[in-house]
């Protein structure tokens, strides 16, 4: 067994689902393109960048853009998405998570973002929880997307802790990846069939304990 001293955190999915948002923003875009976009392709886009989710959802349609117009449907696509989310509430927290946020910080366990949005920092201000963090890494700091672990490996250098003594809290496959590959322990939050590579799958953070943690 060894020591855990960080916990770095995925945001949709694992703290707040936001996914519904973003599905009906890719739809609304999908459908003005002239085909559809069903919640089976969204669940797909888990975990990757919003760049990489338009070239796949414009191959599934078949379509081709130049980069510039990649870039227009992306902001408006985000543009659309923001609107949805200016008045997202604390109470939309998934269950567990301010909960086991504060248990962390009574333990003194450093605590880290790491996720594919560039839209982080407002989602954790409106949900009242960017007070918990010790360092965020979101889509504006990286290059690379998950599987790769840059986003994570960052995280753990802002925090001064080694990889090997962080654990990662994902739900989507790619962020499992990126944990194993920055050789950080992790812990799945979702189905176990799904996320069979992950140290630990619980179906929430309300599963969640600093004993459960330091068993890995």
């Amino acid at each position: 067994m060894r020591e855990i001293n960080a916990c770095l955190f995925d945001l949709d999915g694992v703290l707040v689902d936001t996914a519904i948002y973003h599905y009906k923003a890719w739809r609304r875009l999908a459908n003005e393109l002239g085909f559809d976009f069903t919640e089976k392709d969204n669940e797909k886009l888990k975990g990757i960048s919003r760049i990489q989710s338009l070239k796949l959802i414009l191959e599934w349609g078949g379509i081709k853009k130049t980069s510039k117009e990649i870039e227009e449907l992306s902001q408006k696509k985000n543009d659309w998405y923001l609107e949805m989310i200016a008045d997202i509430q604390p109470n939309e927290l998934l269950p567990g998570s301010r909960e086991f946020l504060q248990e962390l910080k009574d333990h003194g366990i450093k605590i880290a973002l790491g996720s594919a949005s560039k839209n982080a920092i407002i989602i954790l201000d409106k949900t009242n929880i960017r007070h918990f963090f010790d360092a965020i890494v979101d889509g504006n700091m990286v290059q690379a997307s998950k599987p790769d672990p840059e986003v994570f490996l960052i995280g753990a250098k802002l925090l001064n802790i080694q990889p090997q003594q962080c654990v990662v809290i994902e739900d989507a496959v790619a962020g499992v990846e990126a944990a194993l590959a920055g050789n950080m322990k992790v812990i799945g939050i979702g189905d176990k069939g799904v996320l069979k590579e992950a140290n630990l799958v619980v179906a929430s953070l309300a599963e969640m304990s600093i004993d459960q943690l330091n068993s890995l």
